[in-house]
């Protein structure tokens, strides 16, 4: 091997270029069990984003089901997850054009409509009711918008599609999500909460009997309330409901009632399974979301994070006792189980997504499919470290910082590499150290990351998620700030090229922060948000009051949300930002890329926008993938003054100045 070359941090070569990146990678979700088969959803950046459902059979073939030009996504809550189920050998899926229902039967050349059309009315988190012939799953009816919110109800689909568009079974509850159905058909539970609260701030679960005509009788709450969030509920093979509760302050795994047991008495007999300072559960941010498994009457297979680290165990119910796995995977979910085996999507620093396959007895892991198949040499890799760092109130937060790295080069003695801080979306989610090329895009190019868990992110406790409330523009901002100050007073930063960006929540933090703070020295929004009031107004029913515990009520507290809104303080703004926007996003709409880039064109400042037709909330196309991640480059060469050591193509950028 040569020598590395000397070259300034940021004009370094790499061979992870956003072609590469895009070339063959897929999205992995919604992993399913059915027999002997493991079944997911593929993501397919290369097919203009579309969601097609593959098999891996008990032979060990891979074979993709979604014929051209469906597509296995749905809409309800425009984020969308649960978008198919699977019963011996049948799919039930929802087809993202048209929202409808399908069934696709095993020998079947197509799949066959169980809906009505209109688009109206749209489907989710679907589960079988075989001993009824029915599907039962969320509804989302938006036949009276944009006058009224959409309504959202469980209802039941007859697997004939002699039901039309469902009968309902629940309603009167702002939200619904995961029914699920007991082995022996009796019984039904499943999730709702009511505005202002998110699933991660409070929800209910409830149970009830199945009538014979198939309508609910008595409805029992079993777990949940205001100020306790409930996650994934699930039946054991014998009839017992688990579920997981943040009740301790952290989401821990619970069972309810016995096999025996009346609805009416399953809620006086929850105990817990494994108390730790740990979550084993997640934001609800998309349904079929899960976490566990019952791998038989006595088992639960379980994924759980501390410290920012996932870990994957096999919990025994009856003496309590959690095993945990040898595993590299420090990202865990999607976890379904059979009684010998667990599957789950992994992912770990040095390897990108995968859908695994675990021995249960011997914890062989096999994996099915990969992300990508794209072999990196491990000298272009940086590699996470977790740091934690004071920031505001005497509080500690954490972050994930990547050092550049790129086995070809070194950067001149002395200099520091510029760093590019990066707020996570949510903002109630979190940052993950599965590898993301995305950000090796940076470091192999002489950047240093820090990828923030501010307060408010998923993974660290109730207590920490809850640092956020009313302090949303805030709290934030303050982390970010207070990671890169860390980084910098370390030596490992240069003050004066240090960069922030963000998508969606993460873009909102990355605008409060050029606008109402003066460290950063240019940033990028990807669909961010910069007005509140404008968010409140526009949004979609999901989020519609989120920002009730993140500001504060509106319109009472207009006057927060002007306050926080980078919109209106565009005079405080004096470095350069570029924009990248789907025209079609409905969580964000593109006015609020739209206003800030007005605004700062009419001051002078240097700003560029990238819109991208056919986009929603986030960039599912190849093409736009790789000009975002270009764009963004180019954008901060241009203002810092380095050289490029590939060609990428311009993006317009106003009122630089000429060099």
């Amino acid at each position: 091997m040569a020598d590395p070359q000397v070259a300034p941090y940021g004009a370094w070569r790499s061979p992870i270029t956003s072609d590469l990146i895009v070339r063959g990678a897929v999205g992995l979700t919604m992993i399913r069990a059915d027999g002997d088969d493991t079944y997911w959803i593929e993501v397919r950046p290369a097919e203009a984003g579309r969601s097609v459902i593959v098999r891996r059979d008990a032979a060990d073939e891979t074979r993709d089901l979604t014929p051209q030009p469906f597509n296995a996504r749905t809409r309800v809550h425009e984020y969308g997850g649960g978008d198919y189920c699977v019963h011996d050998g049948h799919i039930y899926f929802v087809n993202f054009a048209d929202q409808r229902l399908y069934h696709q039967a095993p020998a079947a050349a197509e799949p066959g409509s169980l809906t009505p059309g209109g688009g109206d009315l749209r489907y989710a988190d679907m589960v079988v009711d075989a001993r009824r012939a029915r599907l039962v799953a969320v509804r989302e009816d938006h036949s009276a918008a944009p006058e009224h919110e959409a309504v959202n109800t469980l209802v039941s689909l007859k697997l004939d599609g002699t039901e039309g568009g469902g009968r309902v079974l629940a309603s009167g509850y702002d939200f619904y999500s995961s029914p699920r159905v007991s082995p022996d058909g009796r019984r039904l539970a499943w999730l709702c909460w009511n505005h202002p609260n998110m699933p991660w701030d409070g929800c209910e679960l409830w149970v009830a009997e199945i009538e014979p005509d198939g309508a609910l009788g008595q409805m029992t709450l079993v777990a949940g309330g205001a100020d306790e969030s409930i996650f994934q509920p699930e039946w054991s093979p014998d009839g017992v409901l688990y579920f997981v509760s943040d009740r301790s302050g952290w989401w821990n795994l619970y069972r309810a009632g016995r096999a025996s047991d009346a609805v009416q008495e399953t809620a006086a007999h929850v105990e817990p399974l494994c108390a730790m300072a740990a979550e084993f559960g997640q934001p609800q941010w998309g349904f079929g979301m899960s976490t566990y498994a019952c791998a038989g009457a006595t088992h639960v297979v379980c994924a759980y994070a501390e410290r920012g680290r996932a870990h994957l165990a096999l919990l025994d119910t009856t003496t309590r006792q959690l095993a945990p796995f040898d595993l590299p995977y420090t990202d865990i979910t999607y976890v379904r189980a059979t009684p010998t085996h667990a599957l789950f999507r992994a992912g770990q620093p040095t390897a990108g997504a995968a859908v695994v396959r675990l021995e249960l007895a011997t914890g062989r892991a096999e994996v099915l499919k990969r992300a990508s198949d794209l072999q990196i040499d491990p000298g272009y890799l940086s590699v996470p470290e977790p740091v934690e760092f004071p920031t505001e109130g005497g509080q500690t937060a954490h972050a994930f910082y990547y050092a550049p790295r790129n086995r070809d080069y070194v950067a001149p003695e002395g200099e520091r590499p510029p760093l590019l801080v990066k707020s996570h979306g949510g903002p109630t989610a979190a940052a993950t150290t599965t590898l993301n090329l995305g950000i090796q895009y940076w470091t192999s190019r002489g950047f240093a990351v820090l990828d923030v868990n501010y307060g408010g992110s998923a993974g660290y406790g109730r207590a920490y998620r809850q640092r956020l409330n009313g302090q949303w523009g805030v709290v934030d901002v303050d982390d970010c700030l207070n990671g890169a100050r860390h980084l910098i007073a370390e030596g490992l930063a240069d003050g004066a090229r240090c960069v922030i960006d963000g998508g969606s929540a993460g873009g909102y933090t990355t605008l409060a922060a050029l606008t109402f703070r003066d460290l950063f020295k240019a940033g990028a929004s990807h669909y961010g948000v910069s007005d509140l009031g404008a968010l409140v107004r526009d949004t979609h029913k999901f989020e519609s009051r989120y920002l009730d515990r993140l500001v504060g009520p509106y319109p009472a507290r207009a006057d927060l949300y002007h306050a926080r809104s980078p919109i209106n303080f565009t005079a405080q703004l004096s470095c350069p930002v570029i924009f990248f926007q789907g025209l079609e996003d409905k969580v964000v709409p593109p006015n609020q890329a739209e206003l800030m880039v007005a605004a700062l064109r009419a001051k002078g400042l240097p700003v560029a926008y990238v819109p991208f037709a056919g986009e929603q909330h986030g960039f599912r196309r190849a093409e736009n993938i790789k000009r975002a991640l270009d764009g963004e480059l180019y954008f901060y060469a241009r203002v810092f003054g380095f050289p490029l050591a590939d060609e990428i193509e311009p993006v317009p950028i106003e009122n630089l100045p000429a060099t």
